[in-house]
């Protein structure tokens, strides 16, 4: 049997009663259609991991057409899109499990090549992401989003949530995370305006709140998430007060809509990079005590599993999984049981077709 019996103890989140607390993380995949439609791979993809009474995040979504980071990654901004993502809640919910839907905007490490008539991508302000992109070039110089623009991307975050509830999504996860344009503003590094949303980090906060007011009072704060990486370096983001920033961000969400589905946090010490993580420690404490609803601590914890159990005895978090899920579509049951985990195959994580993806087996005795 598993050592942890909280992540098997029932939650509600949002309107729903969960009954573990093993979460499927919000993965990039990229078996969409070159369109941004969801497919028929995806629909089996997510039906493989649902269970009854568990939370799915579905992937990171592009809130536009000029939203998107990857080909074929989905969106939610079209009525195929709307369709084909049917497909998947039709199947997830078959199995009585419960799904939201992370929404994001790429911000600057997006590619014009991406956008319909080759937009330039955008950012709080003019500072590329360090680096080199997935093609080994250097990123692209944002245009700075001006005041009309970011309400314009606002109202995109709205329609999205829209979009995922008419698609039959229990509910929407507002990425503010990893370096995406939330992230963007949020980060001090990448963010030097000298209007309200520049300068101090409440100024900086500003923004990603705004847009999770918007989204609330769209769709209702028991259907929205969201998603913090506090702390973390990916794709150039740096902060000059990480425990401020983030802190007053939760006392702000905790204060303005104590009803929020939930908030999800990344142990900033987690690399995606990486198949061991050494000297993970709870960075997220801080953040946990002023937040009072459903907390999921994420970040490195597929190959640290006394670690995640140790938070989810200590804290009683949600848990969310990531390499672990993609090859053991019945994780919930193995950890439960404390039955062996399939190893994963990284190479296959950002292809295009089944392997990797739908063909990783259910537990057997065999095993």
């Amino acid at each position: 049997m598993s050592t942890s019996q909280a992540l098997f103890f029932p939650i509600k989140v949002g309107a729903n009663t969960l009954k573990h607390r093993v979460v499927l993380a919000p993965l990039t995949r990229l078996r969409a259609t070159t369109e941004a439609v969801p497919t028929d791979l995806q629909a089996e993809y997510y039906k493989q991991r649902a269970s009854e009474g568990g939370l799915l995040i579905a992937e990171g979504t592009a809130i536009s057409p000029v939203a998107r980071a990857w080909l074929q990654a989905p969106g939610i901004y079209s009525k195929e899109q709307v369709e084909g993502w049917k497909t998947v809640t039709s199947n997830v919910h078959a199995k009585g499990a419960v799904i939201f839907l992370q929404l994001f905007h790429s911000g600057r490490v997006g590619s014009k090549d991406l956008n319909p008539n080759q937009e330039p991508v955008v950012g709080p302000s003019e500072i590329p992401s360090p680096g080199k992109n997935l093609h080994g070039a250097d990123y692209e110089v944002p245009h700075a989003l001006t005041l009309d623009e970011m309400m314009a991307v606002k109202n995109d975050f709205v329609q999205a949530a829209r979009n995922a509830i008419e698609a039959g999504f229990d509910g929407v996860e507002i990425h503010c995370a990893n370096g995406y344009l939330l992230d963007q503003f949020i980060n001090s590094s990448s963010n030097q305006r000298t209007d309200i949303y520049g300068g101090s980090f409440k100024n900086r906060a500003r923004f990603p709140l705004e847009v999770v007011d918007a989204v609330v009072e769209a769709i209702g704060a028991e259907s929205t998430g969201v998603r913090f990486s506090p702390g973390s370096d990916f794709q150039g983001m740096v902060d000059d007060n990480v425990e401020e920033t983030w802190g007053y961000l939760t006392s702000k969400l905790q204060e303005n809509h104590p009803g929020l589905a939930y908030l999800h946090m990344i142990e900033c010490r987690s690399s995606i990079f990486t198949d061991t993580q050494e000297g993970l420690a709870d960075t997220l404490e801080p953040y946990r005590k002023l937040f009072k609803g459903p907390f999921i601590t994420a970040g490195g914890l597929s190959s640290s599993q006394k670690f995640a159990e140790e938070i989810a005895e200590k804290t009683g978090d949600l848990i969310a999984y990531g390499r672990a899920f993609i090859a053991n579509p019945d994780l919930p049951k193995r950890l439960r049981n404390g039955l062996g985990l399939a190893p994963y195959d990284r190479d296959t994580f950002y292809t295009n077709e089944a392997k990797g993806y739908t063909d990783y087996p259910y537990y057997s005795e065999k095993e």
